[in-house]
């Protein structure tokens, strides 16, 4: 329970400074078997970290999971990225995404879809893939 309190309140913090337009900011959701809702912030065009948190597990289940990502590919319709993380709970391990995020819209700059890939190796040895699809919304951009 702990962790959910600290876990709610960096999300409230992270989420306040980015309405306030001090952040390059952005929430996600990703849609797989085990669904993932996340808040992003931007360091610059090429570094990014996300919280994720698995939003179809049980409240003991609680699984927090943070990435540092760099956008391998920069363009200004879509972008590819990998990264390096590690998740806690449901799966304890390193994770690897590497994911394409674009943008279709033009009116819609904000907003974002995105495909993800990523193996998450578990501290007892296992390999799990995971795969997602999702939707990307950018504060101030």
């Amino acid at each position: 329970m702990e962790t959910l309190k600290k876990t709610s309140l960096l999300l409230i913090i992270i989420t306040f400074f980015a309405l306030k337009g001090f952040a390059q900011v952005s929430v996600s959701f990703y849609n797989s078997s085990l669904s993932k809702i996340g808040v992003a912030y931007n360091f610059n065009d090429k570094i990014w970290t996300e919280l994720r948190v698995y939003s179809n597990t049980v409240l003991e289940d609680f699984t927090p999971e943070l990435v540092v990502c760099y956008n391998v590919i920069n363009k200004e319709k879509y972008n590819m990225y990998a990264g390096v993380g590690g998740v806690l709970n449901y799966f304890n391990g390193i994770v690897l995404p590497v994911g394409i995020q674009f943008s279709p819209f033009e009116k819609l700059s904000n907003f974002s879809l995105h495909i993800e890939c990523q193996p998450t190796y578990e501290i007892e040895g296992d390999l799990v893939l995971q795969s997602a699809w999702g939707l990307r919304f950018m504060f101030n951009k």
